[in-house]
């Protein structure tokens, strides 16, 4: 599902879906149409500036994973309830790009990237490849608050930094 950038915050109901439901949209020369943001952008989303991010906003079902797991990954229970209520939030908001057959054939290539380049491509690394994955095989933009953790990609996925 893609999402406008404007209207994360309030979530006022005029989030998009990406290819199932559309919406008209004024166009912004200066903004890609359409982007992925990866999990540190979701969960710094309402500090950014919309001009910051594409006009129509998708998230990888990667992500969801992450936000999903994120509120058991703490102990403190400010923080669970903080995380909680971002997942329910991205929930509502997003219908999550699949990883796919697409996907799993650009993680191929991106694996292999990031192995020539003597970087390591499992562990924590690996879910931010797969990210990328999802990007390389929707032909879309990778909006991130961590570049380097994509760095070397940039032959296969075009990543911003934001």
């Amino acid at each position: 599902m893609v999402l406008q950038a404007s209207i994360w915050p309030s979530f006022a109901g005029t989030s998009t879906a990406l290819p199932l439901r559309t919406q008209a949209l004024v166009p912004d020369p200066q903004r890609a149409e359409r982007g992925i943001i990866d999990t540190s952008v979701v969960v710094d989303l309402e500090q950014l500036e919309p001009g910051q991010l594409p006009v129509e906003l998708a998230v990888s079902a990667i992500t969801m994973a992450e936000l999903a797991a994120g509120p058991h990954a703490t102990g403190d229970a400010g923080e669970r309830a903080r995380r909680q209520d971002r997942l329910q939030r991205a929930e509502a908001a997003f219908d999550p790009l699949p990883f796919d057959g697409e996907a799993a054939r650009a993680y191929g290539r991106i694996y292999a990237t990031e192995i020539a380049s003597g970087r390591k491509a499992r562990g924590t690394r690996a879910l931010d490849l797969l990210i990328a994955a999802t990007a390389c095989a929707t032909d879309l933009p990778l909006y991130t608050r961590n570049p380097e953790d994509f760095r070397g990609l940039q032959d296969l996925v075009d990543v911003i930094a934001v």
